[in-house]
């Protein structure tokens, strides 16, 4: 059975989160070394953080977060997959800790109190690959999600599926973190990910990145805050044609022809 941790912590009415950008959230750590008796784990159990980048808070209630083999599919089983409990909220620059998988005895306990614990999602310390999902998809291949419902993922050694090319393998005393606290997102897990010695956890409770929110006035076409106008923010522009919230830049309440002009004349690195 999953035992759900600070659930108050995270939550707060569904109407706050109502004009949040989903695109905002994002996987930020994932440690696979727990369940092991070896000293040279780092954590008793395995983790996967999450993160939101944007300014606003976001219900993630009911989202799932999956795990995959190497080559195997996503949640191909139910103790492949934890569905976030209803009403659960992450907040603008936070974080949301699940401890996932067996414990082992070998590594610490985790330093902070995780936001949720269960025991499913056993991750492999040496390759494979975890998504976040809007919507549930149980054992469905690489490319044959439901439209829509893939948020991120991040794979890691030989697995399939990587946004871009996969971080390198790791260790039952490594794990993947994001670059910049959370904030790196070029759709390229290996750009975006370190491989980092006894990785730092970080839960609801954590304090918010202090880089978050920062991006400069003068560059809002910067849409995923790396620090460069380019192929990627202008797929995401497209992504959201003639919708609003993302990918607005003039704030006219539409994304549309003058937002591809605005972040056209700002093509390149921000100043």
């Amino acid at each position: 059975m999953n035992s759900h941790l600070r659930l108050f912590a995270v939550s707060v009415p569904l109407a706050v989160c109502l004009a949040a950008s989903a695109a905002d959230v994002r996987i930020s750590q994932v440690y696979g070394g727990g369940g092991s008796s070896s000293a040279t784990a780092t954590y008793k159990k395995d983790y996967v953080e999450l993160f939101n980048a944007g300014s606003a808070p976001v219900n993630v209630g009911g989202w799932v977060i999956a795990y995959g083999s190497a080559t195997g599919n996503w949640a191909s089983s139910a103790s492949n997959y934890f569905t976030l409990p209803k009403g659960t909220v992450i907040q603008p620059c936070g974080y949301l800790l699940l401890a996932c998988g067996t414990a082992g005895t070998g590594g610490a306990d985790l330093p902070v109190a995780a936001d949720f614990t269960t025991t499913n999602i056993n991750i492999s310390a040496t390759n494979g690959k975890v998504a976040l999902f809007n919507a549930l998809n149980t054992n469905v291949a690489c490319g044959s999600e439901t439209a829509g419902t893939l948020v991120d993922k991040i794979s890691f050694g030989t697995a399939n599926c990587a946004e871009g090319a996969a971080v390198a393998a790791l260790t039952n005393a490594t794990g993947a973190v994001r670059n910049g606290g959370g904030l790196a997102d070029t759709d390229d897990n290996a750009a975006d990910f370190a491989v980092v010695s006894g990785p730092v956890p970080r839960s609801s409770q954590s304090a918010t990145n202090p880089e978050c929110g920062t991006k400069p006035p003068a560059c809002p076409a910067d849409l995923n805050n790396d620090g460069t106008v380019d192929a990627a923010d202008l797929a995401e522009l497209l992504s959201a044609w003639g919708g609003t919230g993302a990918g607005d830049i003039d704030g006219d309440g539409a994304v549309g022809a003058s937002d591809l002009a605005a972040m056209l004349n700002a093509w390149g690195a921000c100043l």
